[in-house]
């Protein structure tokens, strides 16, 4: 069998002979071939997007599910959708092996348990109502497989994304994203550009669904949470530019209203 290309031998060799400049354009050299990685697989993408769009208006959720890096990714991409988009922290959860403590330290073997990614999802009462996006970028992480196969037994719709050819997860779900990367500047190291291709095309999922759901009026974030100066600036901002009041007008229209979307509709 041959070895999976997230685990095949960097085209470098001596990185610890290298200076400080020579490792960054290195690094930099390899992460440009991330962007064009994702664009061969954009129609895969583009697929599922519709569905889950129908199953969160229907009311159904969207699942980010992972071990290590994988995990956090989804953890982080789900995180930020409600102050982006001022959905409910449950529209889209993140899970990863070891539970809320594995965040921040490893927890040793818990990705090989392939019983327990399906008992968190079950402690969510996941449903048909919802998607499932499974993320590993091995494509071989039991906590995941064993998920989407529960999934699939179940009737809940799945996808992945994970970084080689035919892998086990890939054959798991219904819409396998397969971002092939190559070999890691540091053998094996699949936070490198495995992790960010995982995080980049989470970043056009998560977007591309809330854009379809309304959650964006032409190109700005008008529900998002204003939960520091900085976003209230922006805020005020918006309504002056969709507006044309002055920026103290604006202010008092998003003091009254609590948002940009309903500061503009009730003008």
């Amino acid at each position: 069998m041959n070895k999976p290309t997230t685990e095949s031998e960097s085209k470098y060799n001596d990185l610890e002979k290298m200076s400080a400049e020579e490792i960054l354009t290195n690094i930099n050299k390899e992460d440009k071939i991330v962007p064009y990685a994702i664009e061969k697989v954009i129609p895969q993408i583009s697929a599922m997007i519709p569905e889950i769009v129908k199953r969160l208006q229907d009311g159904g959720r969207l699942f980010y599910m992972g071990a290590g890096t994988s995990g956090r990714l989804g953890i982080v991409d789900a995180s930020e959708c409600p102050p982006t988009f001022g959905v409910s922290f449950d529209l889209v959860i993140g899970l990863i092996a070891g539970g809320d403590a594995a965040i921040r330290k490893a927890v040793e073997y818990a990705e090989d348990d392939i019983e327990q990614g399906w008992k968190d999802l079950e402690s969510y009462k996941v449903s048909e109502l919802d998607f499932v996006i499974g993320i590993a970028a091995s494509g071989t992480t039991p906590y995941v497989i064993g998920a989407m196969e529960r999934c699939r037994e179940n009737n809940i719709r799945t996808a992945c994304i994970c970084c080689n050819d035919g892998s086990p997860l890939a054959a798991a779900v219904d819409h396998p994203i397969e971002v092939i990367v190559g070999p890691e500047f540091v053998t094996g190291s699949t936070r490198m550009k495995a992790g960010t291709a995982q995080k980049l095309v989470l970043n056009m999922i998560s977007t591309a669904v809330m854009v379809r759901l309304g959650r964006v009026k032409g190109n700005r974030m008008v529900d998002m949470q204003l939960t520091n100066n900085k976003l209230v600036k922006r805020g005020v901002q918006m309504i002056v530019a969709e507006l044309g009041v002055t920026y103290e007008e604006a202010k008092e229209l998003l003091e009254k209203y609590g948002s940009v979307r309903n500061a503009i509709s009730n003008f």
